[in-house]
């Protein structure tokens, strides 16, 4: 069963068994993830980490993600998503540690707890989730943003830690996954054939594009179509009055027609409407869950 639980504060939190996959996306929250158990890689960027149970993620939510979970397990994570600025704000009022350092200067890094820590960081996860059933009642709020501080508190302290043990190694399928994932994050805005990319990789075209998929769960020229629509997004997002054709020229796209297209399906909107939305919030704000 799964279940978005959205606040009436800039913080959500999920707590989910669903195995239902999930695709390539973006957001502008900052994201934690914490795997509780099953089979499952994490993608994010260039990067893929292979989970174990108590591994906890923290990650800026733009860079391109996406977990890929064995669905012959039971697939147990919680998720807290929560705006920067916001939490900017409450650490403000006399916060002396930097809590949102982790986030800022590591980027997206999996910290693999111990059974000590992994003690303290589910129960504050868990009453999270419990308090976002509770939208109208001023006491779970305030119990949340006393939480979350708490949890961004005791994480700071835990990355704080010289040397942390990493995870499971990766197969060498996962191996040249993401070595193929590197390449396209370095020459994504260019024209890439498949015939490019295997000689670069050394590396039989079709047995590349089997593995892809078989580690991402997306095809090799997908990935690249949402890596440059992804980028378009953040593009807009420094400077929403940008013009819709010079975004799609500089991410890689030859046509702005084609542009279009391919941001309305990777987004469920336009580029003119998401530049809207960025440039005016409360006109945009019925498209929260398209700006993901």
């Amino acid at each position: 069963m799964s279940k978005s639980l959205q606040f009436r504060t800039p913080i959500s939190a999920s707590c989910s068994t669903s195995p239902m996959p999930i695709s390539f996306h973006s957001h502008q929250e900052y994201e934690i993830y914490y795997f509780h158990t099953g089979r499952c890689s994490y993608i994010i960027g260039d990067q893929i980490y292979e989970l174990a149970p108590g591994d906890l993620i923290l990650m800026n939510g733009m860079v391109l993600h996406s977990p890929k979970a064995d669905p012959t397990t039971l697939y147990k994570r919680t998720t807290v998503h929560f705006h920067p600025q916001y939490a900017a704000k409450l650490l403000g009022l006399g916060f002396r540690l930097p809590l949102l350092r982790p986030f800022e200067n590591l980027k997206n890094t999996r910290l693999s707890l111990s059974k000590d820590e992994q003690a303290i960081i589910e129960p504050l996860l868990g009453r999270m989730c419990a308090l976002c059933r509770q939208p109208d009642d001023p006491w779970a709020h305030d119990l949340l943003l006393a939480t979350f501080l708490t949890l961004l508190t005791e994480m700071y302290r835990f990355t704080r830690q010289p040397s942390r043990p990493g995870g499971p190694d990766m197969s060498i399928k996962q191996q040249n996954v993401q070595r193929m994932i590197a390449y396209l994050e370095e020459h994504y805005p260019e024209e890439l054939t498949l015939e490019q990319i295997s000689a670069h990789m050394r590396l039989n075209k079709y047995h590349l594009s089997k593995i892809f998929k078989e580690v991402t769960g997306s095809t090799l020229f997908d990935y690249l179509y949402q890596r440059r629509i992804n980028q378009a997004k953040v593009l807009f997002t420094l400077n929403p009055e940008r013009p819709v054709t010079e975004v799609a020229y500089e991410t890689g796209f030859k046509y702005p027609s084609h542009f279009s297209r391919y941001f309305k399906a990777f987004t469920g909107i336009g580029p003119d409407a998401y530049r809207k939305a960025i440039r005016d919030p409360k006109a945009g704000s019925s498209l929260t869950g398209q700006l993901q």
